[in-house]
């Protein structure tokens, strides 16, 4: 009985997944099938995809009960920062790389730190947002020590605070995310 009931929820979280992500599709693709507003070829895609999607992600969006990221609060939060914080950072990551390349004022080099994360949807939020900021690339998570190893265009230390390298992104994810 209690393993049918694990396997229930996790078809569950599988399916919530997937449409979402057929959602999402649906609207990102709409009224590209002429007379309607999808074509077959865009449904049977959609499906497709989605069904691909739900079977990477749900893993990593539901994990530890992780029914918290459906929480609206959650999202207006992600939105705000977008909005905000991660905005500001890129715009002044692109002004701090334009200057470096310049001016030749560059120290590259692989940096350690912990932000101090649990869950691996925090991970993957403040992985990516290290990424998408110029100057930064995450190069590797270690799972057993939640150490972030990154590619920074400015070493000041080796092993710096993560305010340093990404700003207030590790709190932010610490908020959406845990």
């Amino acid at each position: 009985m209690l393993y049918s009931l694990a396997a229930m929820l996790r078809a569950a979280e599988w399916a919530v997944t997937a449409a979402f992500a057929l959602a999402t599709y649906l609207v990102l693709v709409l009224w590209t099938g002429g007379i309607g507003l999808w074509s077959l070829s865009e449904l049977i895609a959609g499906a497709v995809l989605s069904a691909i999607v739900g079977m990477v992600a749900a893993p990593i969006l539901w994990e530890r009960g992780g029914f918290r990221i459906l929480q609206p609060h959650r999202w207006v939060l992600f939105f705000f920062y977008l909005v905000g914080p991660f905005f500001l950072a890129m715009a002044r990551a692109n002004l701090d790389v334009a200057f470096r390349v310049i001016t030749g004022r560059i120290r590259p080099g692989i940096v350690r730190f912990n932000p101090g994360l649990k869950t691996d949807l925090g991970k993957t939020l403040l992985a990516n947002s290290i990424t998408l900021t110029p100057g930064t690339l995450t190069v590797d998570v270690d799972d057993a020590t939640g150490d972030f190893y990154v590619h920074w265009i400015n070493v000041k230390s080796l092993e710096p605070k993560p305010e340093e390298v990404c700003g207030p992104f590790p709190s932010w994810a610490r908020r959406i995310a845990e």
